[in-house]
């Protein structure tokens, strides 16, 4: 395994971050295609042993318990000391007022809970899920701000948002001499590119990592087009993802990846790793050759004629994955 530094930060890690969403209790959320504790322990530790260091949840993530048993998975498996541990804050996890968003309230109730679901007293990255309108940036910035003087987390993220919203949190908490942002989760994959416009180059300019979600496009990019999973069945946000004109970049995908000798996935994620700025994609894993293949992708080498095939049937497209 490679390892980069995130952003303009000291911290290092791993080129590839395993996702922790499908790892929860099915009925505690509604993601019903999430694995048990007994089947996600697996992934964990095989994340470890393969030299990932990186492993990101979040609190909503089957309504607390991916924090739970992730947790508990790299107590066993892993020093605390060497795993870098993201989760995320804004979903909603309990009805009635306050039981959402970024405002004090939120952040600082939130960051405690996920703590004791972790089991440790801090997490490495602490990220925001989406940009909340409804909160001044001020008050959000401030209180990301005393998370992590406390010490409750080393550095803060963002994910999925518009570049000018992104913009002003990193202007108010540089006003203010708060901490910034040290990383963007977005989504980009070869069927999603609209970030290359602007939250990209933003990134760049701003030493900001980024840590892309979906890498796979909710594993479109791994099959063929026709092909369906459990999870893409039964997924309603995947399905407002894509477009049937991606047929043609699957295909693609496949070609390329039949004359490397290699799977889609690999193709696919050593395309992504090769786009300036890019820290570590974020890859979900239900079987073992998921990660198997994330962990070879690292050391595939496209040509840029491989890239000109893979990115040539691409069409501008609305924003997805945000409001």
């Amino acid at each position: 395994m490679d390892y980069v530094k995130l952003g303009t930060t000291g911290l290092d890690v791993s080129r590839i971050c395993l996702g922790c969403m499908s790892y929860g209790i099915a009925d505690r959320g509604n993601h019903s295609w999430t694995l048990d504790e007994e089947a996600s322990r697996p992934f964990v530790r095989q994340a470890v042993e393969a030299g990932i260091n990186f492993f990101d949840t979040a609190n909503v993530y089957s309504d607390g318990t991916s924090e739970e048993i992730v947790g508990r998975a790299l107590r066993d498996f892993a020093s605390r000391d060497d795993i870098v541990l993201a989760t995320k804050v804004h979903g909603r996890m309990r009805p009635g007022p306050n039981g959402g968003g970024l405002s004090r309230k939120a952040i600082l109730t939130e960051i405690d809970h996920s703590l004791r679901r972790l089991g440790t007293d801090h997490v490495d990255l602490y990220q925001i899920h989406r940009f909340d309108p409804h909160t001044p940036v001020e008050e959000t910035m401030e209180a990301l701000h005393d998370v992590v003087k406390a010490g409750k987390a080393r550095y803060i993220g963002a994910s999925s948002m518009y570049a000018w919203q992104f913009s002003k949190m990193q202007y108010a908490a540089e006003r203010h001499g708060w901490t910034r942002f040290a990383s963007m989760q977005d989504h980009y994959n070869l069927l999603y590119r609209e970030e290359e416009r602007e939250m990209l180059p933003l990134c760049a300019d701003q030493g900001v990592g980024v840590i892309p979600w979906s890498p796979l496009a909710r594993g479109r990019l791994t099959r063929p087009w026709d092909a369906t999973s459990a999870r893409s069945e039964t997924d309603e946000f995947g399905k407002t993802l894509y477009q049937d004109g991606d047929r043609h970049i699957v295909e693609a995908v496949a070609a390329v990846a039949a004359e490397h000798g290699v799977s889609p996935a690999q193709i696919a994620l050593a395309w992504l790793l090769r786009q300036p700025g890019v820290t570590a994609p974020i890859v979900g894993a239900t079987k073992q050759q998921h990660l198997a293949d994330a962990v070879a992708a690292v050391a595939v080498e496209l040509s840029d004629d491989d890239c000109r095939r893979l990115e040539e049937h691409y069409s501008p497209r609305g924003i997805a994955g945000h409001a």
